[in-house]
Formats: C-alpha cells, sequence, structure tokens
C-alpha cells in the first residue's frame, strides 16, 4: 500500500532537487561565513545574494531585505518582541501559535497591552473590528496572510494600508508562512515585516527568516557576534539557508500553474466527499493548498487516525489531544462553529507534487472511515 501524504501545511518533504544543488555547503564549502579568509569572504557573498534573491520574489530588494532565522516562529518571536514594546498590540484571534503565545507573554511582561480581533465566518480577520482596535497608542499590529488551518488568505496589503492611515506610526507585521511561495503577491508599501519557513516550500527544517523594510530601526532579538547586519546573532545555517533559496527557486517557478492546478485538485476532492457527513470549513477563495472540513459528530483525532492505518496521512485543526483547552482548534471556534464542528475537523493540506489520483483516493478512503466511525457509534 503507497501511503498518500497530505500533511504539508505541516511540513513538507524537502525537494530532494534543492538538497542536492546545497550538498555541497556540507562537504566541500563549509566554512564560517564571517570568517577572515576568502573562502568565508566568498560564503558571506552568497547569504547576501541570497537574501536578495529571496526578497525579489515578494518584495522591491531597494526598500527590504531579510534576516536569516531558525524557523518561522523564531521570525514571529522577532517580530513581536522587537516592536512590541509599550502601548498596544493588536492581532487577530486566528493567529499561529507563534504569534498568539509571544502576545500573552506580551501581557504576561507588562510589556504591552494585547488587543485581539475577531475572525469572520470565512476564516479572515473582521477588518472593522481590527481597526476600532487600533488607536494611537498602538505600536504594533499582526495579521496572518494565509491561515494554516483553514486556507482563508487576508489581504494584508489593504489591511496594512487601512491601519496605516489610522495610525502611520504601527509596525505591520505579517506570519507568511503558509503564503511565501503558494500564492501570487507582493508585498505592497505599508507592510513592515513578514515571516517565512524553508520547511513549508520543500526546504529544510530548522531555517526561516523575516523579510524587513530597510527603513525600520534595528530591534535585534540575540545579542553576540553580530551576524545578519546586527540582526541576528549566531552562526549561519549555510546549508539550510541554500536549500531555502534553491527550494524557493523552484517553487516561484511554477508558482502560477501550481495555484491553479491544486485549487482544481482540491474542489474535485471536496465535491467526492460525503455531503451527509462532512461540512466544508476552508472558503473556497482561500489557498488551494489546504482543505479543511468537519465530520460533524465524529472526532477528528479517531478520524486521523484510521485513515493513517489505510495509508492516507493528514491532519486536524488543533493538537491531537484530550485536554479540552487544546482539543477544540482556537480557529474553527473563532469563525463562529460549535465545537462539535470543531471537533470533527480536519486537515488535508496539498503540495506540488500532490496528484489527482492522490486526491480521488483520499476521498474514497475519508468516506470510508467517517462510515465505519458512524456504525461504531450507533
Amino acid at each position: 500500500m503507497q501511503t498518500i501524504y497530505m500533511d504539508n501545511a505541516a511540513t513538507t518533504q524537502p525537494c530532494g532537487e534543492s538538497v542536492a544543488r546545497a550538498e555541497q555547503y556540507l562537504k566541500e564549502n563549509y566554512f564560517n561565513p564571517s570568517a577572515m579568509y576568502k573562502e568565508g569572504f566568498a560564503l558571506s557573498r552568497e547569504l547576501k545574494a541570497a537574501r536578495e534573491k529571496l526578497v525579489s520574489y515578494v518584495a522591491d530588494t531597494a526598500s527590504y531585505e531579510l534576516t536569516f532565522t531558525s524557523c518561522g516562529t523564531e521570525a514571529d518571536n522577532t517580530a513581536v518582541f522587537g516592536y512590541a514594546r509599550r502601548g498596544n498590540a493588536v492581532t487577530s484571534a486566528g493567529e499561529h501559535s507563534a504569534i498568539l503565545a509571544p502576545f500573552a507573554e506580551l501581557k504576561n511582561r507588562n510589556v504591552a497591552e494585547t488587543r485581539f480581533a475577531p475572525l469572520e465566518a470565512d476564516g479572515r480577520v473582521n477588518v472593522g473590528k481590527l481597526l476600532e482596535l487600533v488607536d494611537e497608542k498602538t505600536t504594533f499590529v499582526s495579521v496572518m496572510h494565509v491561515n494554516n488551518e483553514t486556507g482563508a488568505i487576508n489581504d494584508i496589503n489593504a489591511v496594512a494600508k487601512k491601519v496605516k492611515e489610522k495610525n502611520p506610526r504601527v509596525v505591520f507585521h505579517s506570519d507568511g508562512v503558509q503564503g511565501f511561495g503558494k500564492i501570487p503577491f507582493r508585498l505592497g508599501k505599508e507592510v513592515d515585516l513578514y515571516s517565512l519557513s524553508a520547511h513549508k516550500i520543500g526546504g529544510l527544517k530548522g531555517t526561516g527568516a523575516l523579510i524587513r523594510k530597510k527603513a525600520l530601526p534595528i530591534r535585534p532579538y540575540l545579542f553576540g557576534g553580530g551576524q545578519e547586519n546586527g540582526w541576528r546573532s549566531g552562526t549561519e545555517n549555510v546549508f539550510g539557508v541554500k536549500t531555502l533559496e534553491y527550494a524557493a527557486e523552484k517553487k516561484f517557478s511554477s508558482l502560477e500553474a501550481d495555484y491553479k492546478r491544486l485549487a482544481s485538485y482540491r474542489e474535485s476532492l471536496w465535491s467526492a466527499l460525503d455531503p451527509g457527513i462532512f461540512v466544508r470549513i476552508s472558503p473556497k477563495d482561500g489557498t488551494p493548498y489546504i482543505l479543511t472540513v468537519s465530520a460533524r459528530g465524529l472526532r477528528g483525532e479517531i478520524l486521523l487516525h484510521l485513515a493513517d492505518d489505510r495509508g492516507l496521512i493528514i491532519g486536524t485543526g488543533s493538537a491531537c489531544s484530550s485536554n479540552e483547552k487544546s482539543r477544540y482548534s482556537h480557529v474553527v471556534l473563532a469563525c463562529g462553529y460549535d465545537k462539535i464542528t470543531a471537533d470533527g475537523v480536519l486537515r488535508l493540506s496539498f503540495s506540488p507534487a500532490t496528484t489527482k489520483e492522490e486526491t480521488e483516493r483520499a476521498a474514497q478512503i475519508l468516506n470510508a472511515c467517517a462510515r465505519e466511525l458512524l456504525e461504531r457509534t450507533k
């Protein structure tokens, strides 16, 4: 039985071509980029070129630069703790824990007041309510680009513009981990910070980045040797950076074609699911890389394990836990769904390697698993 992998929003299979191209940085070109000999200088130049190349895919290199981090979570934390230093900070109720947990720390440490905007029923932030929370004391606003649980896409350029119209001094950040390399877009001038992660697009775990407007003052999160132009001290992970660079190159070369093809696959998969069992959570105009559904009245975690036994790997909208607080997806609840619906959530997430045949088989497996579980619970 061949396994079907549809949990690409959690992590992707490393791109073999990208890893192979980067392998020289493990074997031959392993030098420290901060070293004062020619090999170190050469690597430093390569890292600079990689930064500019990655920025160029989504922004103007004259206005933006990039700092490499260990992951998307570090990039998000760097943004929050670097710029939410007083007054109040605003985000949405549907953010990833890499934003929500730092916001909780802002409150715990009495650094800044924290405010949370509700979601629309389709999973996007309620922009009107968000703007009501922004005032003259707001220093930082973070709104994710693509929701990692529902796939809802926020028009971050439009949101950032409206926020800056109300308070031009706000630093606007977006968690772009599920957006970079997956949906066509360019950063508008009102977006100051944008986070991304290598392993979501075929790079290696342990590498992320924060795109930053050059005009922003430097506020480092890690201190030490002053690497990354003083932004993030620590010896650079050149191998990881090169896998990110090469994976992004591959992703952006086929971005629009992949977008259209996967949108078709997602809709075909949805139409093949039993409408008497499954409720759709993901909006139709969301990212084609994510389809989130709920087998309302059934336990999503149990369905996940049944599907796994049949060769289909998928995710749930929240951590698999019996703990009341983490059992239900905070995002799905924030969209207005009840706990019964939130408890049945399953997330299927695709990659460019996903085939039409795999989506057809996935629908068959999910239907069979749900019907089996229904029979058991009668």
